[in-house]
């Protein structure tokens, strides 16, 4: 019992820590963060001390397995790097709203004609017009003198269609001979055409919110700040949400960075420009020479540029945009190898990380891209190294003990993922987390490498979304090699269970059995990512409001471009099928009544009176259609997951393992 204790011990100090330091604490002050990382440090620090000298340097140099525990306590060794940079940025925290409320009163006190010009570009090359038209709608409606505000299309591929569509609307269609430089040479071309103090940035598929330029332009009171950079969110699943079934459930997968990352980021004055979603200073811009050409990611190289003449960017976590996730794997994946690529491409460019001038140290740190060349190698390390054992025997350290390994391991674990659940707490869980950057593992690995080796080369590629986007309906590639993976650790697992078969006689078997286990959980969820979902053109979004149908009052429960779901009494019936529809400053307009069903909501009591809920189609066009984009995507509603039902993501995950999914509400 002592000696259990004993084990136990260094576990049961990190769960007390947590416990009674952390979990009653809040996590927005920088103090309580700075004393948790501290924590999880010291045990991270303790357990590679004890990996060091108990586990690899006693190791005898008996050929490739002497080589193997070397070369995975090298990739430990990075991990540990990884996690230090994590725990020393997310150990500040800053929330920029208390100081836009406080400077916005007086920078809009002055006359109209005092506050600065402001350009919207909106970059575009392939998008169709169902993506196009929300954002050129929502970009024209800002809340913001008409006179100071230009919106410029700037169409890289050259659109008749397009143009007409821009003239109607009243914003301006600019186009250029070629396409060189991508997206940065599409906008510096817009920066020749426009004079605006100020340019704003949305991404073809983002719709600013209507107070977007009341809320970012007063942190440029302080002339030092060259961008103001906001969140993204989105109004519809992305890939991952939708393949395992957990639409309305599960955060998408940019939440961490965007609600969690970016404002401790912004603490440590590294905070970066993440394209869309953002607003620079002109002079600045002028100053690095328009948008920087030499990277596919332009936007981080922008501040990486400012930072180098002393701008900085600052990030405001405030959802003040809407934008389109990407909707299916390939668009997934074009978007993160760019991503990827782009980062591992600024260590090799004079205004980056290495070479630029006028960064501090702890800046040229932060913006290593750490992450990108780490997790991916650590990764597929974590799946492979039960497996070399199962079926080769190699031990992955001098293994002394169960009860050493236990007693070292278990509390980095524990503190790891108490921090993170803790730091993090709606958008984190650590199995299914896990299974997602297995997932993109296997074909993010190849990019990293091949980004290191040949930075420069690969073409900028659009995202593809919206209407002309060709959904995958299976990921075949990454798919093959979870499978194997989960075959040969599987099988290597019934081998070793099987003593007359294999029996490696030593303490380890047990480590190895657990870790196999878990890997083939993660695994196996990995593996439902592959397997794609029909996706929506239009997203509902959900409401609740009071509406009229054809004369008879009703309570709106979602709606979309497209359709609209209403709550009547139970048997409400119409005459026909075309009826008025009166929303809550709209004239009414008519709709097409295609089906009726009755049912309870929530738990039904003595005396509840049923409802129907009536199903509406209709196809609005021109100023109604401009009025329910404004209505539906500039400010009023949100698709966001405010916390993680663990119940529920484990029910959804069963069920989608089975070839079932959960019903997704209206």
């Amino acid at each position: 019992m002592v000696q259990h204790l004993i084990v136990l011990a260094p576990t049961l100090l990190v769960f007390a820590f947590f416990l009674l330091g952390p979990f009653s604490w809040s996590r927005y002050h920088s103090w309580t963060r700075t004393a948790t990382c501290i924590f999880v440090f010291a045990v991270a620090a303790r357990y590679l001390w004890w990996r060091l000298t108990e586990t690899v340097l006693p190791y005898p140099d008996d050929g490739a397995n002497f080589y193997w525990v070397w070369f995975l306590f090298v990739i430990e060794l990075l991990a540990f790097c990884e996690v230090v940079m994590f725990l020393i940025l997310m150990s500040r925290y800053v929330n920029r709203s208390a100081e836009v409320d406080a400077l916005a009163p007086a920078y809009f006190a002055k006359d109209p004609q005092d506050l600065p010009a402001v350009d919207v570009f909106i970059p575009t090359y392939n998008e169709p017009l169902d993506v196009l038209e929300r954002t050129i709608v929502g970009a024209l409606a800002l809340d913001y003198p008409k006179e100071k505000l230009k919106v410029y299309v700037l169409d890289d591929k050259r659109r008749d269609w397009l143009k007409a569509y821009c003239e109607q609307k009243g914003a301006i269609h600019v186009t250029r001979p070629d396409n060189s430089h991508a997206k940065a040479g599409n906008m510096n071309n817009g920066l020749k055409v426009s004079s605006g103090d100020f340019i704003a940035i949305f991404d073809a598929d983002f719709v600013p919110y209507r107070h977007f330029l009341r809320r970012t332009l007063p942190l440029f009171t302080d002339p030092v700040i060259g961008i103001v950079q906001t969140p993204q969110h989105f109004f519809n699943v992305d890939p991952v949400q939708s393949n395992l079934g957990l639409e309305n459930i599960w955060p998408d997968e940019q939440r961490l960075f965007f609600d969690e990352m970016a404002p401790s980021r912004d603490a440590w004055d590294v905070s970066f420009c993440c394209g869309s979603c953002s607003i620079a200073r002109r002079e600045a811009l002028d100053e690095i020479g328009g948008f920087p050409t030499e990277s596919i990611t332009e936007d981080l190289l922008t501040t990486l540029s400012m930072l180098n003449r002393g701008y900085k960017t600052r990030y405001l976590n405030e959802r003040l945009s809407m934008g389109l996730a990407a909707e299916t794997l390939t668009g997934y994946f074009v978007q993160r190898e760019r991503w990827c690529q782009g980062g591992i491409q600024t260590l090799y460019l004079h205004n980056g990380p290495l070479r630029g001038p006028g960064l501090s140290l702890f800046q040229r740190i932060m913006f290593l891209p750490m992450s990108w060349i780490v997790q991916y190698p650590v990764r597929l390390t974590i799946l492979l190294v039960p497996v070399v054992y199962l079926w080769f025997g190699a031990l992955p350290l001098y293994f002394t003990s169960v009860s050493e390994y236990l007693s070292h391991q278990i509390p980095l674990l524990a503190a790891y993922f108490m921090l993170m659940i803790w730091i993090t707490p709606t958008r984190y869980l650590p199995v299914v987390s896990s299974a997602i950057g297995t997932f993109a593992t296997f074909r993010m690995l190849p990019t990293v490498a091949s980004s290191i080796i040949h930075p420069f080369g690969k073409p900028f590629k659009v995202t593809p979304k919206g209407s002309g986007n060709e959904a995958n309906q299976f990921d075949k590639y990454s798919f093959a090699w979870i499978a194997a993976l989960l075959i040969i650790t599987a099988l290597g697992l019934l081998l070793n269970i099987m003593p007359e078969w294999i029996n490696r006689g030593d303490e380890f078997s047990l480590v190895a059995a657990c870790w196999s286990g878990i890997n083939i959980v993660v695994l196996v969820i990995a593996s439902l990512i592959c397997f794609e979902k029909p996706r929506r053109l239009f997203h509902a979004f959900k409401v609740e409001e009071p509406v009229r149908i054809d004369g008879v009052s009703g309570q709106l429960v979602s709606l979309a471009l497209d359709k609209a779901v209403v709550a009547v009494p139970g048997g409400t019936t119409f005459d026909t099928k075309d009826i008025p529809l009166k929303l809550n400053g709209f004239e009414a307009f008519q709709v097409e009544h295609r089906q009726t069903t009755r049912r309870r909501r929530g738990i039904s009591r003595p005396g509840d009176k049923r409802k129907d809920y009536l199903h509406l189609h209709f196809e609005p066009g021109g100023s109604l259609r401009d009025q329910l984009i404004i209505k539906l995507y500039t400010g009023n509603y949100s698709q966001d997951v405010p916390e993680i039902d663990k119940t529920a993501v484990s029910v959804g995950l069963l069920l989608r393992a089975f070839g079932r999914t959960r019903s997704v509400r209206a």
